[in-house]
């Protein structure tokens, strides 16, 4: 077997009991694993907690794990699903806080304040489906297929969330201008 170059090869190298390739594996996703998960749980030790956590699944799943579709496309529901399951915790952890403790829990170290463009603020005004749909599509790259596998949903409502969202980012005054319209 030759030196592995796609994902698909990774896989299968790591299956034949190649630790090595999961190294390379998880070299090649942890940068947009991380971005992933910062953006979902908005902390930069939860974010890791999550990518951590996500590659640990991935591991469990070998030998014998097929990739039927692109990695990334995989990992994005594994990553999902334990940002949330984060942001879970993280939220039980603060109910049961006093104010003094809630004034001092950490804020969120993404930028919102006047830094964050304009673009940026109206998409996360957007409903929590079609802001995914969007940041899977245009930050992420994700095909509508992919967005659909990753999601588990149809196509169309890919389709639709995607129209949905780009119909109100155009109708926008803050965000008309990037599509060509006067605000």
């Amino acid at each position: 077997m030759g030196k592995p170059n796609t994902d698909a090869e990774l896989v299968e190298h790591i299956n034949d009991g190649d630790w090595s390739a999961f190294d390379k594996l998880y070299q090649r996703h942890r940068d947009w694993s991380y971005r992933l998960a910062l953006r979902f749980v908005g902390h930069n030790d939860d974010a890791q907690d999550v990518v951590q956590e996500s590659f640990i699944y991935v591991v469990t799943l070998f030998p014998g794990f097929e990739l039927t579709c692109k990695f990334t496309t995989f990992l994005y529901p594994v990553i999902r699903h334990r940002a949330l399951r984060a942001i879970r915790t993280r939220r039980r952890s603060l109910v049961g806080a006093d104010e003094d403790v809630l004034a001092l829990a950490p804020a969120p170290e993404t930028d919102t304040g006047a830094g964050r463009s304009e673009l940026a603020t109206v998409i996360a005004t957007l409903p929590g489906g079609q802001r995914e749909a969007v940041l899977m599509r245009y930050v992420d790259g994700f095909t509508n297929v992919e967005i659909a596998q990753a999601l588990g949903i149809p196509e169309g409502t890919v389709k639709s969330r995607l129209h949905n969202a780009l119909s109100a980012l155009r109708t926008d005054e803050r965000t008309r201008r990037y599509f060509g319209q006067e605000p």
